[in-house]
């Protein structure tokens, strides 16, 4: 099971939103800009720019997430959402030899499944403690031969055998990760992967991302899930089916924060 955290974020973010827009129609200086800006009058403000379409102000707001206990399948996934920064463990610098994993809710529902699972997770431990013993050696001995002594031969030959070791590894592999998305692309990122047509695991994750945002910035996510959310459902003879259910779920989320 994924561990998602909210590390941090844009302080008062809708009130920051609120007065970026109010910038762009008013003569008044930057400091007097959020003058008058209640609680209440930020959230009219903030469901009127969703109502308009005026998305660029909600890129002033930030949010930082930590995740644990996700597969470097997930890493591929997520980070096709390119406006936003990533900061992930490495395998060419972090020696994997007691690498954990993510095994697919699939595949634990069958026994025999999750036996060949496992054995092949072995295995593959097995090649990479192998390929980076037989890695090290070489290079050690590469590097004593150009002058090094053997402690820091040693030492690095360790490092240099990650880089190619690490090949082997499985898609199951789990990282961590430090990533940070502005509200609009979170917003998109919700819209795609919140349904229920998206992979299983990020599909879990955003789920858990949104329902961290949604109390902090309740305005600005009203309306986030996935598209169907905010009207018909846009894949036509690929729907899930369950419009109506998805809705429900969504829209009931953060309730009562």
């Amino acid at each position: 099971m994924p561990k998602v955290t909210l590390i941090s974020h844009t302080p008062v973010p809708e009130k920051l939103v609120a007065s970026a827009a109010k910038l762009c129609y008013s003569s008044a200086g930057i400091d007097e800009i959020a003058e008058g800006l209640t609680e209440e009058k930020t959230a009219s403000f903030v469901h009127r720019l969703a109502e308009m379409g005026h998305d660029s102000v909600i890129e002033h707001v930030s949010f930082t997430f930590g995740m644990e206990g996700v597969s470097r399948s997930f890493l591929a996934q997520i980070t096709r959402h390119r406006i936003a920064s990533y900061s992930v463990k490495s395998q060419r610098y972090v020696n994997e030899a007691d690498f954990q994993y993510v095994i697919p809710p699939e595949i634990e529902k069958i026994p025999e499944a999750k036996a060949e699972f496992l054995a092949a997770m072995e295995e593959d431990r097995r090649h990479y403690e192998h390929l980076s013993a037989l890695l090290t050696e070489k290079h050690k001995r590469e590097l004593m031969a150009s002058g090094k002594n053997e402690k820091e031969a040693s030492r690095a030959a360790v490092k240099m055998s990650n880089e190619d070791a690490r090949f082997v590894l499985p898609n199951a592999c789990e990282t961590k990760m430090i990533c940070t998305f502005n509200a609009r692309e979170l917003l998109h990122l919700f819209s795609l992967r919140c349904c229920r047509r998206a992979q299983w695991e990020i599909r879990d994750v955003a789920d858990r991302m949104l329902a961290l945002v949604k109390p902090v910035a309740p305005d600005i996510f009203a309306d986030a899930g996935p598209a169907c959310v905010r009207g018909a459902c846009p894949e036509g003879g690929m729907s899930c089916g369950h419009a109506t259910e998805v809705r429900e779920f969504y829209q009931s989320m953060g309730a009562g924060k």
